[in-house]
């Protein structure tokens, strides 16, 4: 029974490396996801759910290293926890911060026009373009007044606003 008790809080390093080691995974995903693109954090497909479970994978050596205590668990989970406080507050706080962070909402489409090479850059499909003007109740193109890619991953559609027809032409209404 000791040595289960031993093991459950006995850390196989010095505390601070357990923080050190969630920092820099930390850091180094969040990059790593910000160069992916804005996609993969807010559409997730089944293919993108697969790379999430195997990218917390790959990382878990990473973080507790050799540890398998219940306390270098719970410093990495604070850690962790504590760096996404830290970067929501800064974000909250700084706009540089904020944008260098979540970056920027980027123009798919305006007036009826589609940026295909924005689509190609942001890694958006046309179908994944497609769905998000259906929800916005935009059957062509020319129906769209926006299409935003959000900092979150989401596509978001301003639908062009047209008179009803005989409308504000002085047609007499029945």
């Amino acid at each position: 029974m000791d040595d289960v008790i031993d093991r459950l809080f006995s850390l196989s390093g010095p505390w601070w490396e357990f923080l050190l080691r969630g920092i820099v995974v930390y850091v180094a995903v969040l990059v790593l996801v910000r160069i992916v693109g804005k996609r993969t954090v807010g559409q997730y497909t089944p293919f993108d759910m697969i790379v999430v479970v195997l990218l917390g994978t790959a990382v878990q050596n990473s973080l507790i290293g050799e540890d398998v205590s219940l306390i270098g668990g719970l410093m990495i989970a604070a850690t962790l926890l504590g760096l996404n406080w830290l970067v929501g507050f800064f974000g909250a706080r700084y706009r540089a911060f904020d944008a260098f962070v979540e970056g920027r909402p980027v123009v798919l489409a305006r007036d009826g026009t589609v940026f295909h090479d924005q689509l190609r850059r942001q890694s958006v499909s046309e179908e994944d373009l497609a769905i998000a003007l259906r929800k916005a109740d935009c059957h062509q193109a020319a129906d769209i007044r926006l299409a935003m890619l959000e900092t979150s991953g989401e596509i978001t559609v301003l639908k062009c606003e047209r008179p009803e027809a005989g409308a504000g032409r002085g047609l007499p209404e029945h």
